[in-house]
């Protein structure tokens, strides 16, 4: 697929799916790599990985588009656009559009590593996502020092 069929595609699908033109660029951009794809705010462009259509076909491309196009008409009305808003939730529903795509084969997600402190006087254990200087936080039960474990 070409990238001038991909604009016509994403077209398509928003005034089929969603009653509203896509008025904007799409395109492939090969860089992303755990993504299906994804909107920028500043530029209102959508860009697509390549790979999904690749591996799974026209018909995942279609739920990624439909999900990228939910972000880009929100945003442009104002409304909620992030993953965590519910006209973002109503509007994916709504067209059908799949929450997460499909992991390419060959592409490894990270996982977040998770730091564990121990309060010395009360043995409380806290778990966090980033690390803690010891020397500067104390235990917040019962201001003991903490210990990484």
């Amino acid at each position: 697929m070409t990238e001038k069929e991909l604009q016509r595609l994403v077209e398509h699908v928003s005034l089929e799916n969603f009653g509203w033109p896509f008025k904007h660029r799409a395109s492939f951009n090969n860089r992303l790599r755990t993504t299906g794809g994804r909107y920028l705010l500043r530029s209102h462009n959508i860009e697509i990985n390549p790979k999904q259509l690749l591996y799974f076909g026209e018909e995942t491309l279609v739920g990624i588009i439909k999900h990228e196009l939910c972000h880009y008409h929100l945003h442009l009305q104002g409304r909620g656009y992030q993953h965590r808003d519910q006209d973002f939730k109503r509007l994916m529903e709504k067209v059908g559009a799949p929450r997460f795509c499909e992991v390419v084969p060959g592409t490894v997600r990270t996982s977040i590593a998770i730091h564990r402190y121990q309060c010395e006087n009360c043995s409380l254990v806290y778990k966090r996502k980033r690390k803690l200087d010891v020397r500067k936080y104390v235990c917040g039960k019962c201001k003991g020092k903490l210990k990484k474990i």
